[in-house]
């Protein structure tokens, strides 16, 4: 008797099948502005102990930074960070630099380039290799594509165990209907897609719905969707939703960044042929972690994060993410070049 209860109780409230993340600790964001040139970081990728790669989006040339970001053994928090240089490749430019990630065997970058939805490869010093991911049609701005200018790849995330990479458009294909504004409520309908980690070809897609917007007044400037993925080597994948809301008179401007959890190896694929729609099989997501910036008279946290990897894993055993924001520029002196760290097990 007590087994069938217990499937019956299962098939009413089905449960995620894979072990969920906890958030120990969310660490204070720390200013990098006295560490780095200014600039418009929006992906980072860690490589070995310390050092990152972290793409601007308004380099000169495509290619990346190498910094240093130190971090506590026992908390995660960050405690220095220095710049080691740019490495880039001069016959490319332009490119919208929004991601990064590191692929170990080949000791080789992919950088996804939201000007042309390309993503390319750098060798270790910023050289082009003549690789790039597969990229379906689907996600160009012209021809037989249906990406939106400047809602293009912000994200990518690879992992060597699972032999996928992952992209996705910050906001929804017009194909699979209307992007979310600061007014009209609507949630972001996404396709996670992903590629072989040798052979750089599309594999499948998966359905992801944002939530919906929590603003609802006219706005400045607004943006709405997942600005970066990143990888764990069991197949999971996080998936940092942002919002970032600039009011008009720029007091009251805020960013509102969720972290989420999904399984793809529990959902089920989507076809590329059908727009996406209320009933389709989207991703089961669990919030991991939730926090806002803001611009007021008496606060000027404010960051838009754009960039989010695995950092190094603590004493405890725990494991530390490393986010890091877009601060165009340091934009007329107000916002800063942020880093942030979680700590995760």
């Amino acid at each position: 008797m007590r087994k069938i209860l217990a499937l019956l109780l299962l098939s009413l409230f089905p449960v995620l099948s894979f072990a969920q993340l906890r958030l120990v600790r969310e660490n204070r964001q720390v200013s990098m502005n006295d560490a780095v040139p200014k600039g418009n970081y929006s992906g980072i990728a860690h490589i070995d102990s310390t050092l990152y790669a972290v793409v601007s989006d308004k380099s000169d040339i495509d290619g990346f930074y190498l910094f240093d970001i130190v971090t506590d053994s026992l908390t995660g928090e960050v405690t220095a960070v220095y710049n080691r240089g740019f490495r880039g490749d001069s016959t490319l430019a332009g490119g919208d630099c929004e991601a990064i990630v590191y692929l170990a065997p080949s000791n080789t970058f992919l950088v996804a380039r939201e000007a042309d939805n390309r993503v390319v490869e750098f060798d270790i010093d910023g050289k082009l290799t003549g690789r790039e991911l597969k990229v379906p049609d689907m996600f160009r701005y012209s021809g037989n594509g249906n990406a939106r200018g400047n809602y293009g790849f912000e994200s990518l995330a690879a992992d060597e165990a699972t032999g996928l990479i992952w992209t996705v458009t910050e906001s929804t294909l017009s194909s699979d209907g209307l992007a979310a504004t600061s007014v009209n409520g609507i949630k972001n309908r996404l396709r996670l897609q992903s590629y072989g980690y040798s052979s750089f070809q599309p594999i499948a897609q998966y359905a992801y719905l944002m939530d919906a917007p929590t603003a609802n007044a006219d706005s400045r400037n607004y943006a709405m969707g997942v600005s970066e993925l990143t990888a764990l080597p069991d197949g999971r994948l996080l998936v940092l939703e942002r919002e970032f809301f600039v009011a008009r008179n720029y007091l009251g401007s805020y960013v509102v960044n969720k972290i989420y959890e999904v399984n793809p190896s529990d959902g089920t694929p989507v076809s590329a042929s059908e727009p996406l729609n209320a009933d389709s099989p989207y991703l089961a997501k669990r919030l991991v972690c939730e926090f806002e910036t803001k611009l007021s008279l008496v606060s000027r946290s404010i960051a838009n994060y754009e960039g989010m990897c695995l950092g190094q894993i603590l004493a405890d055993g725990t494991r530390s993410i490393v986010l890091v924001s877009d601060s165009q520029n340091r934009y007329r002196g107000v916002l800063r070049d942020w880093v942030k760290t979680i700590v995760v097990e």
